[in-house]
């Protein structure tokens, strides 16, 4: 996925490119390659980027903290304002920003990056929660030698700090 020279997209017929995506993103690691397209439409003040895409990635589980496999399917639909940068130099040190300015622009001579574009689509789609099962329980604190003699439920993480609470109570 080359990037987008901006006025090119003036030559395309009706002011459109359709990119077709089957390989892996460098920045992010999936177990296949991202498969779908991407549509960007040229509309004189705008451009109007959508796509169609998915994979699978290996997610952490955050309660039980073992690998599983997500698959994320996205449809995203953006309109990204052609706007001339302003020079720096004529900036405000402090500016406000209202609500109205939160939107993504491009200078209309530059160049729209689809990997960049689709690598952060397919960022926002990964769930912020990440849980394997919805019933998964978590660690297993209870090891084996927890259950033949069951004093306390200690992580076994803890154990080298057990022994050595031990050792400090035998010389006392």
């Amino acid at each position: 996925m080359d990037k987008v020279y901006i006025p090119q997209l003036l030559q395309q017929p009706e002011h459109s490119l359709e990119v077709d995506i089957n390989h892996h993103l460098p920045d992010l690691e999936t177990l296949t390659p991202i498969r779908g397209t991407i549509t960007i439409t040229h509309h004189n003040t705008y451009l109007e980027v959508q796509a169609e895409a998915e994979t699978i990635v290996t997610l952490n589980c955050h309660r039980c903290l073992q690998n599983y496999n997500f698959r994320v399917s996205i449809a995203p639909q953006e309109m990204i304002w052609l706007q001339a940068s302003p020079d720096p130099s004529s900036l405000p040190a402090e500016q406000e920003v209202g609500l109205d300015d939160l939107v993504e622009t491009l200078p209309p001579n530059g160049y729209f990056h689809p990997k960049t574009w689709l690598y952060e689509q397919i960022c926002l789609a990964l769930p912020q929660r990440q849980i394997c099962d919805p019933n998964c329980g978590g660690i297993d604190l209870v090891t084996q030698d927890d259950k033949l003699a069951p004093k306390s439920t200690i992580d076994s993480r803890w154990a080298v700090l057990g022994q050595l609470q031990r050792q400090l109570n035998q010389s006392d």
